[in-house]
């Protein structure tokens, strides 16, 4: 058995987030991107940020927006604050979705790892969680009509969709008591699922040996297999730099663009278009080409789904850390990529204003036009998309679901961009520089 660190019982916590030594392999940022370090201290900054936000801040309907104004124009540097915070949260949806994006494309959800890729699932739904809610805070116009437009959508869910909603927002409408449950959840709630996850999510990592990247051939020139070099000071500066980089990205960020803030919340008067909060307009702009019921329910459920269960595929050979699996894996990823930029916009004009199933097939119900039949048509779709990538490029299994992955999430990317820059009132498409 190997023998303990002499002085290891006297380590902090702090010391086990590392392992002594490291291989310099995994020191090289195109296999980290110092994403999850990056993270950290975004939620640190958001942590800091809200903490004097609350100082002045009052969860009241009566209160909550003349507050903003008094922290905007009355606070020493209170402007500041609310954008760093703002900005902030945003900015870490980024990047935790990002980070995700780099353990998929790299297979670094198998194994031992699987337990931690779940654990970063439940990490992204707290940081969009916290940022939904945080939304709901200022009670502008922008906000409450977000949010009215995003807990709507919980009616399309069966059987418990307007249980959900009414126990989110504690009646029938918005008032006092919603904005009490989600100062609630956005200051107490979230924070605590945080401070229990993060730790596990690090000590997985520990546990897992690190970050996963690819492993040279023996005795070739970028062979790190043997060669090992201390965490400290070589990683932990890294990291250092890494968030000194993140935090006067943000500063700069906030002070350039200050956070949106709309007139003081009216409930009779819905600005037009409403939209949801960015993260959300892709979802939004799903019901526009789908069913409520195929796009509120049925997609995210699936894809929610796929997800916990990504760890479970079998791969027919070691990934080892390399992106996109193979160099094959990496045509394959651009090739679908491209095929997506140019079908996702199409099929959106198209269904805008050309094709009609509702119209081309009179008595069908709506949720067989709008819902049933696209969503059967996309499955047979991507079915055949899976086997004619598949066999040109001669690929695995794995490389041909990437593939498939990499096409659907460029449509959800496109759909995303659609609903917030391309969407004008009425929610009709227009140009961008045609919106209010």
């Amino acid at each position: 058995m190997k023998p303990a660190h002499p002085n290891s019982k006297n380590r902090g916590f702090l010391y086990h987030l590392h392992p002594p030594l490291v291989s310099q392999n995994v020191l090289k940022f195109t296999h980290t991107w110092g994403l999850g370090g990056s993270a950290l201290v975004l939620v640190l900054m958001q942590i800091v940020t809200g903490v004097l936000l609350l100082f002045v801040y009052s969860p009241t309907p009566e209160a909550a927006y003349p507050s903003i104004i008094a922290l905007q124009q009355d606070v020493l540097f209170g402007k500041l604050i609310r954008n760093l915070h703002h900005w902030g949260g945003n900015f870490l949806v980024f990047i935790v979705f990002f980070h995700m994006l780099r353990v998929f494309f790299t297979g670094a959800y198998n194994n031992i790892r699987k337990v931690n890729w779940w654990i970063g699932l439940g990490l992204f739904l707290c940081v969009l969680i916290s940022n939904f809610t945080g939304y709901l805070l200022p009670l502008d116009q922008l906000s409450y009509w977000a949010i009215t437009i995003c807990t709507g959508m919980f009616e399309y869910i069966p059987l418990i969709g307007t249980v959900i909603q009414k126990i989110i927002i504690g009646g029938t409408e918005i008032g006092k008591a919603t904005l009490s449950n989600f100062f609630a959840i956005h200051v107490a709630l979230v924070p605590m699922c945080l401070a229990i996850l993060m730790p596990f999510h690090f000590w997985q990592i520990r546990k897992a040996k690190g970050v996963i990247c690819p492993v040279p051939p023996p005795n070739s020139p970028d062979d790190a297999g043997v060669q090992k070099v201390k965490s400290v000071p070589h990683l932990v500066s890294r990291e250092a730099v890494m968030a000194l980089v993140i935090i006067a990205i943000l500063f700069l960020l906030s002070v350039l663009f200050n956070a949106p803030l709309a007139d003081k919340a009216n409930p009779g008067l819905s600005p037009n278009p409403t939209k949801a909060p960015w993260y959300f307009s892709g979802l939004q702009e799903l019901l526009q080409h789908f069913h409520p019921l195929i796009a509120v329910f049925v997609i995210p459920f699936f894809t929610v789904l796929s997800l916990i269960c990504l760890p479970y595929l079998k791969f027919e050979k070691a990934a080892g850390g390399l992106w996109f699996l193979s160099k094959k894996g990496r045509r394959m990823g651009f090739v679908s990529a491209a095929i997506a930029l140019v079908i996702a916009p199409v099929l959106i004009v198209l269904d805008e204003y050309i094709i009609n199933i509702s119209v081309l097939l009179p008595g069908v119900p709506a949720v067989v036009a709008d819902g049933v039949i696209p969503v059967v048509l996309l499955m047979f779709f991507m079915m055949g998309f899976y086997k004619i990538m598949k066999n040109k490029f001669v690929a695995s299994r794995e490389e041909g679901v990437q593939a498939v992955f990499i096409f659907l999430l460029v449509c959800f990317v496109v759909l995303t961009i659609t609903g917030v820059w391309f969407r004008g009132a009425g929610m009709a498409l227009t140009w961008p520089w045609n919106l209010k």
